[in-house]
């Protein structure tokens, strides 16, 4: 059956031919022939890609379930968010490379947290859902119900109480979509962020109990169950945006089910694609070549396997084009 492309689609099957834009085709259509015979797919978030707007791409993606199940660090989880309701108060700092201390200095006195070349307002930002977050948090308490992380951002976008901040279309959003459907998601060392330092500050202060919050433990607990019940046929597939604990939380599920759980006929990983500017290096995660991974039991030896060394920021919303057959 013929597939009608959009231009986007065209003009990448035309012109990326060789090198990083070849790497980056094949495991496009990949991933696509993936879900194409029954497979499902996760996708990890390192870095700053909700501040870098990938929502605009990934939102369509699971509104379409080109997705099953995400894995991202606390600040993608919130930053969507932030920049759903705070957009108009962000500063682009395009000159960020000839900054001096002074001038980060500077930018932190007028409540602006630097993320490469752009700028956080915290006022509208952090604290504007500190307040709304916060009673979700203590409602959740005082009913004596604990919650994931990434729920209570789910209770809090549900409820329409941010709605009255939106300053961009909620259609590029990709946490409202997410919260839409339901997504699983799993925040590994989700205490390594904004609302994460702030949760623990109330903790401190006795305002809250730490117990309140489901742990990375639970998360994984959670992991393997989502994985043993949808791994069956052609499995699922990963599909990693940079590096670090967005994608080694996740990707070690299977070892950990094949060989602390004895479960020896758990699948493996049916797809691995990771984009990442770090080069192969010595000891980094981040910089390990697919094949390391069989060694460790997350991919099979006949595992698709893709690796893009190029700008997640590019790439990735190229890919997920292709996908929607943009």
């Amino acid at each position: 059956m013929s597939v009608t492309r959009g231009p986007i689609s065209k003009f990448m099957e035309g012109h990326y031919l060789h090198f990083n834009a070849a790497a980056m085709m094949d495991a496009a259509k990949g991933y696509e022939t993936h879900l194409d015979e029954g497979g499902k797919m996760m996708i990890t978030l390192a870095g700053a890609m909700s501040t870098a707007e990938l929502g605009i791409s990934l939102a369509e993606m699971i509104r379409q379930d080109k997705v099953a199940i995400i894995s991202c660090t606390g600040a993608n989880l919130e930053e969507d968010i932030m920049n759903l309701v705070a957009h108009s108060h962000y500063k682009r700092v395009p000159n960020y490379r000839d900054l001096s201390p002074q001038d980060e200095w500077d930018l932190l006195e007028n409540h602006y947290n630097r993320v490469t070349d752009t700028c956080i307002p915290e006022e509208e930002a952090f604290r504007r859902l500190q307040k709304h977050v916060y009673k979700i948090w203590k409602d959740a308490e005082d009913a004596g119900e604990r919650y994931f992380p990434h729920e209570y951002m789910y209770k809090m976008l549900l409820s329409g109480d941010l709605e009255q901040y939106y300053e961009i279309d909620p259609k590029n959003s990709w946490m409202l979509a997410a919260a839409e459907k339901n997504l699983p998601i799993v925040v590994p060392g989700w205490e390594d962020s904004t609302m994460g330092n702030i949760f623990a500050s109330y903790v401190m202060k006795a305002e809250l109990k730490a117990t309140t919050m489901k742990s990375g433990i639970e998360y994984m607990g959670y992991l393997a169950d989502w994985y043993i019940k949808n791994s069956g046929g052609k499995g699922i597939g990963f599909f990693q945006i940079g590096g670090g604990i967005a994608g080694d939380f996740p990707i070690c599920v299977v070892p950990m089910l094949y060989q602390d759980m004895e479960m020896e006929n758990i699948p493996f990983w049916s797809y691995f694609c990771q984009i990442s500017d770090s080069t192969t290096s010595y000891g980094s995660y981040s910089g390990a070549v697919p094949n390391e991974k069989i060694t460790w039991g997350k991919l099979d030896i006949n595992t698709p396997k893709f690796i893009v060394e190029s700008d997640a920021t590019i790439v990735a919303p190229l890919i997920f084009a292709w996908i929607l057959k943009m």
